[in-house]
């Protein structure tokens, strides 16, 4: 099974610090919706694994989320493309739980849920904690530069095994040509 897991505040859409609250917030970065729908042409499984700690602080709830996800999804079939799942960890920071990234906790649940071995598969994002949560299954790390990734890739801390890519589409390319 080819399958690839995205980050998605950042890799899909724009990035906010003040995070994505509501599904008018949400805006696709150019080319990433395409790219999806590419991988999906070429028999890749697509997943989204996304750290929501925006539903811990009290900034919005799950059926925004669920708002948000769906304005994703639709959008990303308009595209001609689609998500296999969207797994999402919905604590604060300070949370003692597996799932918040850079843990692996959320990829642990995508292996079991698709019966697959991550090793080796790829785990894009713009940040270290994403990275660094893929690593800890196996999951070749791709960086991508939009979001938060430029400042990502002077991190002193980033894996030196890290493939650095201009944005979502050019990891697409480089991954089915």
């Amino acid at each position: 099974m080819k399958l690839i897991v995205l980050d998605r505040d950042g890799v899909i859409n724009y990035d906010s610090d003040q995070f994505i609250k509501s599904p008018e917030e949400w805006k696709p970065i150019p080319g990433s919706l395409e790219a999806i729908a590419r991988l999906n042409q070429w028999g890749w499984r697509v997943v989204v694994a996304s750290n929501q700690s925006g539903i811990g602080r009290g900034l919005f709830g799950m059926d925004t989320l669920n708002a948000i996800h769906d304005k994703m999804v639709k959008a990303i079939g308009q595209a001609g493309g689609r998500l296999d799942a969207i797994f999402f960890c919905p604590h604060a920071a300070d949370s003692p739980c597996d799932c918040r990234k850079p843990k692996p906790g959320l990829f642990r649940q995508i292996s079991e849920r698709f019966n697959v071995d991550l090793a080796g598969m790829p785990a894009v994002g713009d940040s270290l904690r994403d990275l660094q949560a893929g690593l800890a299954v196996g999951c070749t790390p791709y960086l991508v530069l939009t979001g938060k990734g430029q400042k990502t890739k002077d991190d002193p801390a980033l894996p030196k095994e890290t493939r650095i890519y201009a944005d979502l589409a050019t990891v697409v390319a480089d991954l089915i040509d």
